[in-house]
This record gives C-alpha cells, sequence and structure tokens, in this order.
C-alpha cells in the first residue's frame, strides 16, 4: 500500500510538472510573437531606437526573431541612413540565423544607394552569390536606377544585359527596368538609345503603362522637341491612357521654358477640362513663364485661381509677382500683392523686400527703399548683400556719397560682407566725383578681400584714368588685371 501511494504521488508531479512546463513553453511562444510584432510596428512607426533595444534584448534571452522581423527593422535602419548598424545585423543573421533573404539584400542596397553609396551597393550585390541568394528583379531595378541617377548609364546598360542573360523571366525585359533604363538614356541626353529600349518593349510585346509614357513624354521635352511629345501624349490617349498631372506639368514646363505661354494656359485649360486637377507645380510653372514674359496681369489670374481653390502658394511665387511689377515700374500693385500674401499667412522673406526695394528705386524713390530696409529689420530679416547693393547702387546714382558709405559701414558691421558689385558701385561714384585716392584705396580692399574679381572695377578706374591722361597708372592697372584673372 505503502509503494502504491509513492508511485501515484510520483506520477501526480510528473504530471503537474508537464502541464508547468506546457505552460511556460506555450506563454514563450506568446512573448516572442508578441515581441516580434512590437518590433515591426515600431520599425513602422520610425521608432527604430526602441525597436533594436527590444530585439537586443530578445538575443540576449536567445530568443531570435524570424526573418522578417529582421527585415522590418534592417528596412528601417537603412531609410534612416543607419547603415553600419543595417550591415551588423545582417552579419548576425549570417552568425546565428535566420540567413538573410533576396529582400533583406535589396533594404540594403537600396539603402546604400539612397545615400549615394552606389560602389558599396555593388560590393554588397556582388556578395549574395556567395552566401546562395540569387538576386532578383527588384535587386535589379534598384541598381539599374542609382547607376542611371549617378549618369553611369554604360555601366546600367551592362548590368541590365547581364541580368537578363541569367535568364530572368525568360530572357525578356521587364517593364520597370526598362523603363528605367529609358529615362536614364534621356537624361544622359542619348535620345537614341532610350527609344531603342521603347521599341524593344514594344517588340517583345511588353504592355507599357502610364508611367512608360510619362518617361518619353518627359524626355522628348527635355530635348526640347515638343512636337513629338505631343504626339506620344495622344498615343496615351488612343490607347486608352489618361494623362495625369505629372503628363501635363511635364508639357507645360517645356513650353514654358520655350517661351510659349500661351500654349501652356492652353494646355492648362486642356487639363481642367479632362477632370485632372493642377497642382501647386502647374500653377508655379505658369507663373514665372508669364513673369518672364512680362505677362504680370495674366500672371495675377492665375495667382487668383489658386487663392480660389485653396491652394496657398509658397513665398516663391508671391515674389515672382512683386518682382514682375516692381520691374514694370507698378509700385501700387506690388504693394497689393505684399499685404495679400500676408493676408494668407504667408511671410514676406528676404526676396520679397529686395523686389519691393528695386520697384521703390527704380521710380526713384530711395527714401521709400530704405524705409523697406528698416521694416526688414523690424521683421526680425536681415538684409543681404543683394539689398545692401541696391541701396549703395541708388545713393551713388544720386551722388549721395556720404550716404553710400554710410550703408558700407552699416553692412559691415551687419556682418554682411561686400561683394565685387558693392565695391564696383563704391569706385565708380568716387570715380565721378574725382577722388582717386579714396578710390585706390577702395580697389585695394577689394584686391586684397580675397573676392574674384572680373574685369568691371579695372575698366571703371582704366577709363577714368586714361580721361586724366595718367597712362601709367592705367598701364599699371592693365598688368594687375592680368595677374587677377583666371588662366
Amino acid at each position: 500500500m505503502l509503494k502504491h501511494s509513492l508511485d501515484r504521488l510520483k506520477c501526480m508531479r510528473e504530471r503537474v510538472s508537464s502541464a508547468e512546463a506546457g505552460i511556460s513553453n506555450c506563454n514563450l511562444e506568446i512573448n516572442f510573437n508578441r515581441d516580434s510584432y512590437v518590433i515591426r510596428a515600431m520599425c513602422l512607426d520610425g521608432k527604430l531606437g526602441a525597436a533594436l533595444s527590444l530585439w537586443c534584448n530578445m538575443i540576449q534571452h536567445s530568443i531570435i526573431p524570424d526573418g522578417i522581423t529582421h527585415n522590418y527593422l534592417i528596412n528601417g535602419l537603412c531609410k534612416k541612413g543607419e547603415l553600419e548598424k543595417a550591415e551588423w545585423i545582417v552579419r548576425g543573421m549570417l552568425y546565428r540565423g535566420p540567413s538573410p533573404t533576396c529582400a533583406t539584400y535589396n533594404s540594403l542596397i537600396r539603402g546604400y544607394c539612397l545615400m549615394n553609396g552606389v560602389d558599396k551597393a555593388l560590393n554588397t550585390f556582388s556578395t549574395m552569390a556567395n552566401h546562395g541568394i540569387i538576386p532578383s528583379r527588384v535587386t535589379c531595378n534598384i541598381l539599374v536606377h542609382a547607376l542611371c541617377k549617378k549618369g553611369l548609364v554604360e555601366e546600367a546598360k551592362k548590368l541590365f544585359h547581364k541580368l537578363l542573360s541569367k535568364n530572368h523571366d525568360g530572357g525578356s525585359s521587364d517593364l520597370i527596368t526598362s523603363t528605367i533604363m529609358m529615362d536614364g538614356c534621356f537624361k544622359n541626353g542619348d535620345t537614341d538609345q532610350a527609344l531603342a529600349f521603347w521599341e524593344r518593349m514594344l517588340k517583345e510585346g511588353i504592355k507599357v503603362d502610364k508611367v512608360s509614357y510619362n518617361v518619353v513624354v518627359h524626355g522628348f521635352c527635355m530635348s526640347h522637341d515638343v512636337g513629338t511629345a505631343y504626339k506620344y501624349c495622344c498615343e496615351m490617349l488612343k490607347l486608352g491612357f489618361l494623362p495625369d498631372v505629372y503628363s501635363y506639368n511635364t508639357l507645360v514646363g517645356a513650353l514654358c521654358k520655350k517661351g510659349k505661354t500661351s500654349d501652356a494656359c492652353y494646355i492648362y485649360d486642356v487639363m481642367t477640362r479632362m477632370g485632372v486637377t493642377p497642382d501647386q507645380i502647374t500653377y508655379k510653372m505658369i507663373i514665372q513663364g508669364l513673369c518672364i514674359n512680362r505677362e504680370i496681369d495674366r500672371a495675377g489670374c492665375f495667382l487668383e485661381y489658386m487663392l480660389q481653390k485653396s491652394i496657398i502658394p509658397e513665398p516663391l511665387v508671391w515674389n515672382v509677382i512683386i518682382d514682375g511689377y516692381g520691374r514694370c515700374g507698378d509700385i501700387e500693385k506690388a504693394s497689393y500683392i505684399r499685404d495679400k500674401m500676408v493676408a494668407f499667412d504667408v511671410l514676406p522673406n528676404i526676396f520679397t523686400y529686395n523686389a519691393l526695394i528695386y520697384a521703390q528705386i527704380k521710380s526713384g524713390n530711395l527714401f521709400a527703399a530704405q524705409s523697406l530696409e528698416k521694416e526688414m529689420l523690424l521683421c526680425g530679416l536681415t538684409p543681404d548683400s543683394v539689398t545692401y547693393n541696391l541701396l549703395i547702387g541708388a545713393a551713388c546714382n544720386l551722388g549721395l556719397i556720404h550716404s553710400a558709405l554710410q550703408l558700407h559701414d552699416q553692412m559691415l558691421r551687419k556682418g554682411c560682407q561686400p561683394d565685387v558689385i558693392t565695391y564696383s558701385k563704391l569706385l565708380k561714384v568716387f570715380c565721378l566725383q574725382g577722388m582717386m585716392k579714396e578710390a585706390d584705396k577702395l580697389f585695394g580692399k577689394l584686391l586684397a578681400s580675397g573676392l574674384a574679381v572680373d574685369h568691371v572695377p579695372f575698366l571703371i578706374l582704366m577709363k577714368r584714368y586714361c580721361r586724366m591722361r595718367e597712362f601709367d597708372k592705367v598701364f599699371d592697372l592693365y598688368q594687375k588685371w592680368l595677374v587677377a584673372m583666371p588662366r
């Protein structure tokens, strides 16, 4: 009876121990899954420091996360530019497992390419075969895109053909890879080679998409062949691909660069009728193009369209219109646009004030221009060399030497270094006033300043000394000019 009781007790203890072990294993599995999920979630949220700490904690407890969790962590680190840590994790995977996959190496290669480390990306690519990993089409696309972006189109072509020879997709060129190659060739100025890739895709029966057409349209616009770009846009429509905002912006930008603003405005009308909403870039290009063509009122209309559609332009767009009105001498409209800019909570910057100061100076209102400079300071903006050059030039033109020199001193006190334009304006007024000692002294400062001196200061002094018939000084200046000019 005693033996029977002891055997029963032993069996009960073994069953309890077995149950506890099962619960422990179950808890371990739950914790493993939970921690892996948390690492992935933190990587997606950009909390890489916390994710890396949790990963390290798991490794220290001999709990190895799966390959997908590792890939999340490596991808996050690569996007953030922390490539050394990502490479360290990959080395750990090779040592303790799980084995890296093609996706692991793709993240690392993409990270190097983003950080302009194409050489390291190619080295990583070459080590894949050593670990028994076959590069995928994605690997090829990443490297081809990086090489094309650096202008290494020939190297990209070699890689493209090398991967095709390894029987990727039955040897047929892939749509994405071929599109990347086309884009690289267009950007490198090799239109014929780009079209060769296009013809190859069509010949192999690859279904081209909207992105491929956009690349072709953009390529012909880059080579200033807008007519052929139009042709491919029409071809897109015939095949049922509706041009998107990128397609229209490409055409608008090309037309504006050629000065064909009326055609650009026509494209704008077409895109709105086709139900494609113009974006900031569309309006920016049209407004800049119109202002360059001195069609400032028309540019102002497009500004109104933007505001009606609740698109608040960036300061550059406002400044272009203000500068346009200023150059046309319409101070009232320039000031009106500035006030409207402020009303829409867009703060004027230094370029805004420089445009307004230029407008006032062009109208002969030096006092108003100086008031704007004081307003800049009150707004917490520091005048730059352009501001001071405008004011000094205006004072010199009016013969106000004392005022010009005061502005020069103020410029130095504010920590703004004079440039060649500043010195040239002061030299000119000294020469006109016959103050040659001051002119020579200032010219000496210019030569000692280390600035790249152009021909203008030399010619100002040489012309003056020619009129004074002091030809020895003219010859000396000529000799200095020869020394100062870059070979």
